[in-house]
């Protein structure tokens, strides 16, 4: 339960190694390129969010915790932060907040006003 929680932040770097069974380290630099190259996989996991996956667990977790604490702060941390497709899902999912490298704090700032924005279309359209 998490009634005494405040926030969650996930830390989708290292739920992606879980979830995947994978070193990024050893993944990354061998056979990963080769996977999706193959189409096995579509994305790198470790840059885009595995929204089937990782991002099912996530979302998940954000429902439960919120069930529990309704104003329950929730956002992810690493490089998933940074990406665009990854910080669209997030916004879906009702997070509060992405954290990611410095570098990338453009890109995500940008992805999160576009999401906003395509939500208000999309409302306005159901209008």
């Amino acid at each position: 339960r998490c009634s005494r929680s405040r926030f969650f932040s996930f830390g989708t770097n290292d739920l992606t190694q879980t979830t995947f069974g994978l070193s990024r380290d050893d993944a990354e630099g061998k056979f990963l390129p080769a996977y999706i190259k193959k189409k096995i996989l579509r994305d790198d996991p470790f840059q885009v969010l595995d929204q089937t996956g990782v991002g099912e667990l996530v979302e998940m977790g954000t429902q439960r915790g919120r069930k529990t604490n309704p104003d329950l702060e929730v956002g992810i941390c690493g490089e998933h932060g940074g990406e665009p497709s990854s910080v669209k899902f997030c916004y879906g999912v009702g997070m509060d907040y992405v954290s990611c490298s410095p570098y990338r704090v453009p890109i995500a700032r940008l992805a999160a006003a576009q999401a906003k924005l395509e939500e208000n279309r999309n409302t306005k359209k159901a209008d």
